[in-house]
């Protein structure tokens, strides 16, 4: 196998294209010290307050903090949240110009409460309804416009209406064309409709459930994997398994099991964001399927060595590298 470290520097310059379901994280940090005298519930004293980009914006920030390049494509509401993540992904570097403007929508907003360590709630702004109409005419024209210009694609799909049948029919058809490498980070109700991409990244969960198969053993996981690779028709499915590392499963090879490399298991919340980002940049370098796997897999055990949503930088990512010298 090609030494996965001679594989970094060419993650410089890649230029990807995110489609899908663009999100605001807000984290309240604070602390307990008391019960409500109203509900039996915890009364948090806000210490600080955070808004940090969430769903696709995040896949796009992980591009772009490995020294790769963005094009940021999705939809969001007319508001505030929207002003701030336009205004973050410009001096971040990102190109958010094929975003589009849904003024009867909200932009999606997570908001996660958390005292010490311990996340005490979460409540969601957001709309379900599927885009339709102009703002998916748009949207393909946006794509359109840009796909040709990138060495791959991202479909981040979070079930939040972007990421449609009617769009996915023209999408993956017209990137195959196109000749793109094409991951997706999947939802389980929409895996028969990526028949034909490179790779999808579910974790165990979204995979057990997709095959309507509890992962109990090593066997069950293995049958959840290979079922997926033959009924969806991809090039590899790479199963994400949190402390267990990830799996992965290519046409006529073994399956491929990554061991963990992380150091410390803070917040798992947006390691699959760094897992297809970071395997998506390295297979535009030429990588293998396995070597940008494992690639991934150092990024994610870095960020989920963080508080909240994350990247991972280049220089974190080699550091990483330096520390599990028997693996590269």
């Amino acid at each position: 196998m090609k030494e996965l470290k001679a594989i970094v520097p060419r993650l410089f310059g890649k230029r990807l294209l995110v489609v899908g379901d663009i999100m605001v994280d807000e984290y309240i940090w604070g602390s307990v010290s008391r019960i409500s005298p109203e509900a039996p519930v915890p009364v948090v004293e806000v210490q600080t307050e955070e808004l940090r980009l969430g769903g696709a914006a995040n896949v796009a920030a992980n591009v772009c903090s490995l020294g790769g390049e963005a094009i940021l494509m999705g939809v969001v509401g007319d508001d505030a949240l929207a002003e701030y993540l336009m205004d973050h992904l410009s001096r971040r570097g990102m190109d958010g110009r094929g975003i589009i403007v849904d003024k009867g929508r909200p932009t999606t907003i997570k908001t996660r409460v958390i005292a010490g360590s311990q996340q005490v709630v979460r409540f969601d702004k957001e709309s379900l309804e599927e885009i339709k109409g102009e703002h998916l005419r748009r949207l393909v024209h946006h794509v359109k416009e840009r796909l040709s210009e990138v060495e791959g694609l991202i479909i981040a799909d979070y079930g939040k209406g972007v990421i449609t049948g009617d769009f996915l029919g023209w999408l993956i058809p017209e990137a195959l064309r196109l000749q793109k490498i094409i991951s997706v980070d999947p939802k389980e109700n929409h895996f028969p409709l990526y028949r034909g991409v490179t790779v999808i990244t579910p974790n165990h969960k979204e995979a057990a459930a997709a095959q309507r198969r509890p992962i109990r053993t090593e066997d069950d996981l293995d049958a959840v994997g290979l079922g997926l690779l033959s009924e969806i028709g991809v090039r590899a499915v790479l199963i994400t398994r949190g402390p267990h590392g990830m799996r992965l499963f290519e046409k006529g090879k073994t399956p491929v099991q990554i061991d963990t490399v992380a150091r410390e298991v803070y917040d798992v919340v947006g390691a699959g964001d760094t897992v297809v980002a970071a395997l998506t940049l390295a297979l535009a370098t030429g990588a293998g399927l396995e070597e940008a796997a494992r690639i991934s897999n150092y990024a994610a055990g870095v960020v989920v060595g963080k508080k909240g949503t994350a990247t991972v930088t280049v220089e974190e990512l080699r550091n990483s590298m330096k520390v599990d010298r028997s693996k590269i």
